[in-house]
C-alpha cells in the first residue's frame, strides 16, 4: 500500500507540470497542440469574477467540448488579424484534491504578461485563478473544466490567445 502522502505530492507534481507544458504551448501560440490538453467533453470558459460569483455564464471565451475549442484555435490561426506579440503566463499556489470518482478538483492562480512587438514596455494582461477538474486520458491527465476567472476589471487589449 503507498502513502497517502506520497499520492498526493506526485499528483499536486503531476498537475504542476501539466500547467507548465499548457503555459509553454500558449506561450509560443501552438494552439493546436494547446486543443489537445483537453477531454473530448470538456468545458473552458474564460469569465469575469463578477458573472462567476453572480452565476452569470457569460464569458470572454466560451467553450462546451473540444470541437468548439479546436474551433476557437482554427479562427485565432487562420482568420483573427491582431498584432504580434509575447505572452508569458505564469501559475502558482496550485491546491490539489483527489475526488472519489478518480477526477482531480484543482485551482491554481495564474497571470498573463504580454508584449507588443512595437512597444517596449510588457504590461499586465489578465490576472486570476483557474478552477479544474482533470481526469485521466491514458496514462495522461488532461482537462475535463478549466474556467479562467479573472479579477481585473477591464484587460487592456483583445483577448487573442486563451488564458
Amino acid at each position: 500500500m503507498t502513502d497517502p502522502r506520497l499520492e498526493a505530492l506526485l499528483l499536486r507534481a503531476e498537475i504542476e507540470a501539466f500547467n507548465a507544458d499548457y503555459c509553454a504551448r500558449l506561450d509560443r501560440q501552438d494552439l493546436n497542440a494547446w486543443v489537445q490538453c483537453f477531454t473530448e467533453d470538456a468545458f473552458y470558459v474564460v469569465i469575469s469574477r463578477e458573472n462567476f460569483e453572480r452565476g452569470q455564464p457569460v464569458g470572454l471565451i466560451y467553450c462546451e467540448g473540444r470541437p468548439m475549442i479546436q474551433d476557437r484555435a482554427f479562427a485565432l490561426l487562420n482568420t483573427a488579424m491582431f498584432g504580434p506579440r509575447y505572452l508569458r503566463h505564469m501559475v502558482s499556489n496550485l491546491s490539489v484534491a483527489a475526488q472519489p470518482d478518480g477526477s482531480v478538483q484543482a485551482r491554481a492562480n495564474f497571470v498573463v504578461f504580454e508584449v507588443l512587438t512595437d512597444r517596449p514596455d510588457a504590461r499586465l494582461l489578465q490576472v486570476g485563478e483557474y478552477r479544474d477538474v482533470f481526469v485521466r486520458d491514458g496514462e495522461a491527465l488532461k482537462l475535463r473544466e478549466r474556467r479562467c476567472v479573472y479579477d481585473n476589471l477591464l484587460i487592456p487589449t483583445a483577448l487573442c490567445i486563451p488564458v
